[in-house]
């Protein structure tokens, strides 16, 4: 065996039944009251939810994610959490939805916590796909060193908090695990 040293990026992964349930008490954890519950508009009905549950923690919901990340998307919904005085973002979604959390979170420092819908890898790894000027970017921090893979150099913190339930649907669960396993090694 080849020996090897890992350094991953802070992170807490919550795993089990009824995980979302504890999501008031992991915002309250980092710290933050003032959440941004982010979606995508076919995710708008979980994001309601998601804001019910957290109360008055949620100030406010953006429900305009969108596949890739065009930068105009990011900066609209960074202008909302300004606005809004928000301390961290809510990600309720797929890839999409993760990424525009991955992207205020890079620009802001604000912590994110996701709920992922699907485990497309986005929830777990260290990568920010983006679109500015009709290009589509992708950023990957590698063993410590930042390796972007465009010619775009920026630096991106992955979720702190991802709150995973295996109460999924077993077909989706299986579909998202071999997408997640693909794109995670590629």
């Amino acid at each position: 065996m080849r020996p090897f040293i890992y350094n991953a990026l802070p992170a807490r992964v919550v795993f089990g039944s009824g995980t979302l349930s504890r999501l008031p008490d992991e915002v309250a954890r980092l710290g933050c009251s003032r959440a941004l519950v982010l979606s995508t508009k076919v995710q708008e009905q979980s994001e309601k939810e998601v804001q019910q549950l957290l109360g008055s923690s949620a100030v406010g919901l953006y429900s305009n994610a969108t596949m890739h990340t065009p930068e105009t998307i990011t900066e609209e919904a960074m202008k909302l959490a300004s606005e809004l005085k928000a301390d961290c973002v809510v990600s309720v979604g797929g890839g999409s939805t993760i990424g525009l959390g991955n992207a205020i979170a890079y620009r802001t420092d604000l912590p994110q916590i996701v709920v992922p819908t699907t485990y497309a890898g986005s929830e777990a790894t260290p990568i920010l796909g983006q679109t500015a000027g009709g290009q589509k970017t992708t950023l990957k921090i590698d063993k410590g060193t930042l390796t972007p893979h465009s010619s775009t150099s920026i630096y991106y913190r992955r979720p702190y908090v991802s709150l995973l339930s295996p109460s999924l649907p077993c077909c989706v669960n299986r579909q998202s695990f071999l997408k997640s396993l693909y794109t995670t090694s590629t």
